[in-house]
């Protein structure tokens, strides 16, 4: 009796410390998938911006966690109550802030797969369907992309990972042995300078920062009229910083910048990085995901002779964030600045080893969410869409064109519109362009933003959501009107 007592005490035990049943996980997540398909198709309905207050959501959560497991039922309630109304629903189709983004449905099955496999990607033992997946889905996106067979891809989180782990690499480049003896104190090693847009993205700048190269290593360079870096004074600075005694190693170039997608003529770059042995790196964050249409290809002429490029496709190829990509022609050297092997992970496969390209050890399983994107949608499928995105920003720079009290700030290369309010008899544009801003967001009907142009505040709309349809434009453009003529009377 006392043997069948402990079975029936460990059978308890067990259950008691143990996962959510099956049951229950089936039950729960149906539900979960039809609130997420609710929510997709009532989003409309819902502000673009939260209207929350700071800390609301703070306040109204318990100051300490529960002593005892809550039933499922009363967490998910919890988020209709408490976690919607402070999310800002960037998958509205009516959200035009930053870089409009949104993921899709096929996207958010390959995160729920992904999450349940919950594989680290260090050894190729650990994760091969990652090591291996992730080879052939970047060499797909390559050739979509009509870029050079030389360079070949890895995944991390975000641009600014992935343009940290460029420059380590051109960095490593120069065989100054900075990986081994570092550089503090080093009364060797000259000033080294790297080289990029004044409209470039603050990753750049943080990663001087954070690789130990300090800002005065990063000279921004002045951009021309449609703010595309100046490849003359470009020259001229590098000219310059050699006759100092200076190291010229990287230049970052950009296509598609943050605030008015902009791109630098990376043609007339490319010979003067050649010329000077230095590593060109081509942020492409945004607008790479363009080049998988034909006609936009050109957008990244002369990156078949770049060092590396980013590219990321939770930016506008529908892929649940995050996923950036760099494709890099010399991963010898980004595998010679970051590789470190611990006894415990040593290994006798020939194979590749993800943990050997970065910072990180343990890596996610991203590339099957990016595998499911492009095998649903098809190249035809994202080209499509892509295009629609790209018509929409123009037919919305064509009303602007055409109103007396707008104008465009910037030209309009992808789906990305910069302009102003600009009504005869108002003194400060500026300030009136701000309220306006501020009164189209506090609607929550819409979401843009601003960047700075010359001086001027400038409005931003950018089109990228996968349900974004011309009514939208229509209703944001509608709405902007409205609150230009509330806002001068």
């Amino acid at each position: 009796m006392k043997d069948e007592a402990n079975k029936v005490s460990e059978k308890a035990f067990a259950s008691e410390s143990g996962d959510m049943n099956a049951a229950d996980f089936r039950r729960y997540g149906r539900e979960m998938v039809d609130w997420i398909a609710d929510y997709f198709e009532n989003i409309e309905q819902l502000p673009v911006l939260s209207q929350n207050e700071p800390n609301e959501l703070k306040n109204a959560l318990p100051k300490s966690a529960p002593e005892t497991g809550e039933d499922f039922a009363d967490i998910f309630a919890d988020v209709e109550k408490l976690i919607l109304p402070a999310i800002t629903n960037w998958n509205h189709p009516n959200f035009h802030g930053l870089f409009s983004t949104s993921t899709s449905a096929v996207g958010i099955f390959g995160e729920m797969l992904s999450a349940a496999f919950d594989m680290k990607a260090m050894l190729w033992r650990t994760s091969p369907a990652s090591t291996e997946l992730e080879e052939v889905v970047l060499d797909w996106l390559r050739q979509i992309m009509n870029l050079d067979a030389g360079l070949k891809g890895i995944i991390y989180d975000t641009a600014s990972v992935s343009t940290l782990h460029a420059i380590a690499a051109a960095r490593e480049g120069l065989n100054l042995r900075i990986r081994e003896d570092g550089m503090s104190g080093r009364k060797d090693l000259p000033l080294l300078r790297i080289y990029t847009s004044e409209q470039s993205h603050s990753s750049v700048e943080k990663a001087v920062i954070l690789l130990g190269l300090g800002q005065k290593s990063l000279v921004k360079i002045p951009t021309n009229e449609r703010f595309e870096i100046d490849s003359i004074k470009l020259r001229e600075a590098i000219e310059t910083d050699k006759k100092y005694g200076f190291l010229p190693f990287c230049v970052v170039a950009t296509v598609g910048t943050t605030s008015t997608t902009s791109i630098d003529p990376i043609e007339e770059i490319v010979p003067i990085c050649e010329e000077n042995a230095m590593w060109l790196h081509v942020d492409a964050a945004y607008a790479g995901s363009a080049a998988i249409v034909p006609e936009l290809q050109s957008c990244l002429k002369g990156c078949e002779r770049a060092d590396s490029v980013v590219t990321n496709p939770h930016k506008w190829l529908f892929t649940p964030f995050d996923l950036s990509i760099l494709y890099c022609r010399h991963l010898d050297l980004l595998k010679k600045a970051f590789s470190l092997v611990p006894e415990y992970l040593k290994t006798n496969e020939t194979v590749t080893n993800q943990m050997d390209y970065g910072i990180q050890l343990g890596r996610r399983f991203r590339s099957l969410k990016l595998w499911f994107v492009i095998r649903y949608f098809g190249q035809t499928g994202l080209q499509t869409r892509i295009r629609e995105h790209c018509r929409l920003a123009k037919l919305f720079a064509l009303w602007i064109e055409k109103s007396e009290d707008w104008e465009l700030l910037a030209p309009v290369p992808f789906a990305l519109v910069c302009f102003r309010a600009c009504p005869k008899d108002v003194e400060d544009l500026n300030a009136l362009n701000e309220k306006l801003m501020n009164a189209v967001n506090e609607s929550g009907e819409a979401y843009i933003s601003h960047t700075k142009l010359n001086d001027n505040f400038t409005l931003r709309v950018s089109v990228g959501s996968i349900r974004a349809e011309e009514r939208h434009i229509e209703k944001l453009w509608n709405l902007l009107n409205e609150q230009l003529k509330s806002l001068k009377k």
